[in-house]
């Protein structure tokens, strides 16, 4: 057997470490793991993409926690992959290097006003509630009507918290800031809109159904909204999730209204043509009404409809960056690879490199999906190290090039410290935790220090 495997996994949400698990399964003491990640915490996607309402996902946490824990993983955060560290550097001391770096930028919508003041992505609402220190601090909540461009989870997630009042989201772990703003929030209808049926809709059934769990939000669907042709009939009978989507939304249609401050509708067979403004601002939305084709796609109807609005948010996907030294898709926002290896713009692989996840496939399925799309790449990697097609240049530690840079990395202590202040924190409110947003912050918490 050739000598023990180095291995260098960037990013430290679920794709990297369901992958750095796996490794290790495979290989047993016969690998050493470092999970460098960007970010002073770990996590990721649990952290910094679930809504603070959903606190049963952020249990994912645990099992994530008890990976971190294995001896052959070490974590190194506070690390920014091409400008801390370069890839060339990684590549001297490390047999391979595994790219799960996600997808946390906004895609776009090119329709008439998507430029307008008023008009965010999804993603970009996403970090500011979830407390990440790259994104806002403060959010413009004075919007009475606001549309949601999108009919999967991330879209129901900002149309929820849009929806429920700062009170009821303080109980969570969100910083004084978000609920600040929150509390502030003037939303009184929120429109979802998805240019498809029942039956295409990305929604989960838990999370749809969780909608009306609060007391302040009055679920609507229209009874017209409810169509299915050949195609969706099939579509709902081969999926029983879909089925269940299909019959909550059925639900909501023919129910009676629920005496609530705040109206949440979702409206299907809507697509979004143009954002509507004035000076600059926006005042409304222009949907299209469409219809089924037959099979489960759409076509426009020439029936238009202006919806007054003064906020938009595009929850229509994320958009993963490019890594500084890897070839990059730029037509897919993914890099470039085979299925795990990296593969250069000319086609050929580029040795010892690999990725996993979304920016390997993506922003496509849930967390769980990372699992299988880890093994994969993981089951290229173990093959080309047992066929002895890895090598690096030098054994020495990552960490000694890090200190003659001068640059602080931060360690798995450092995040049991940063667990611990904020536990503390929310502890004092009688909440479970309650995070800390700036940066330097989070360092200092990180080091122990008050």
């Amino acid at each position: 057997m050739t000598s023990p495997l180095r291995v260098a996994v960037i990013g430290a949400g679920p794709a990297g470490i369901y992958a750095s698990d796996i490794l290790v399964k495979k290989l047993g003491g016969n690998v050493a793991i470092d999970l460098i990640e960007q970010m002073p915490a770990p996590f990721g996607l649990i952290r910094y993409g679930v809504a603070p309402d959903h606190p049963r996902i952020k249990g994912i946490i645990n099992s994530l926690h008890r990976v971190l824990e294995t001896p052959q993983i070490r974590l190194l955060s506070n690390i920014h992959i091409g400008r801390d560290l370069t890839v060339e550097q990684l590549q001297e001391h490390y047999d391979a290097i595994i790219f799960a770096t996600g997808a946390v930028g906004d895609r776009t919508m090119d329709i008439p006003g998507a430029d307008l003041e008023g008009v965010h992505g999804a993603g970009e609402f996403v970090g500011f509630y979830d407390g990440n220190p790259r994104f806002e601090r403060n959010w413009d909540l004075s919007a009475r009507e606001v549309a949601v461009v999108g009919v999967g989870n991330v879209g129901l997630d900002v149309a929820r918290i849009l929806a429920k009042t700062g009170d009821e989201l303080k109980v969570t772990e969100i910083p004084d800031n978000v609920y600040e703003s929150l509390a502030k929030s003037q939303a009184e209808t929120v429109r979802v809109f998805g240019r498809r049926g029942p039956a295409q809709a990305k929604f989960t059934p838990l999370e749809l159904k969780e909608l009306d769990h609060s007391d302040t939000i009055n679920v609507v669907v229209d009874p017209e909204d409810i169509d299915y042709d050949e195609a969706s009939l099939e579509a709902r009978a081969a999926s029983k999730s879909q089925d269940q989507v299909c019959q909550i939304l059925e639900q909501y249609a023919i129910r009676e209204p629920k005496d609530a401050p705040h109206t949440l509708q979702i409206h299907l067979f809507e697509q979004p043509v143009e954002i509507l403004g004035e000076n600059g601002k926006v005042t409304g939305i222009k949907t299209e009404r469409t219809e089924l084709t037959g099979d489960g796609s759409v076509r426009g109807t020439g029936k238009f409809t202006e919806w007054p609005v003064q906020a938009v948010y595009l929850a229509v996907g994320y958009r993963s960056d490019a890594v500084e030294g890897v070839p990059f898709n730029a037509a897919k926002d993914v890099i470039n690879n085979d299925g795990g290896h990296v593969v250069g713009l000319d086609g050929e692989i580029v040795p010892g490199l690999y990725a996993t996840g979304w920016i390997k496939r993506g922003p496509v399925g849930l967390i769980g999906n990372t699992k299988s799309d880890a093994t994969e790449t993981i089951g290229m990697l173990v093959e080309d190290y047992e066929a002895g097609k890895l090598t690096h240049s030098t054994d020495a530690d990552i960490t000694e090039l890090l200190e003659a840079k001068g640059h602080e990395y931060l360690t798995w202590e450092s995040w049991k410290n940063l667990d611990a202040a904020e536990r503390a924190l929310g502890e004092a409110e009688g909440r479970e935790r309650k995070k800390y947003v700036e940066w330097e912050e989070m360092v200092t918490h990180s080091r122990g220090q008050a």
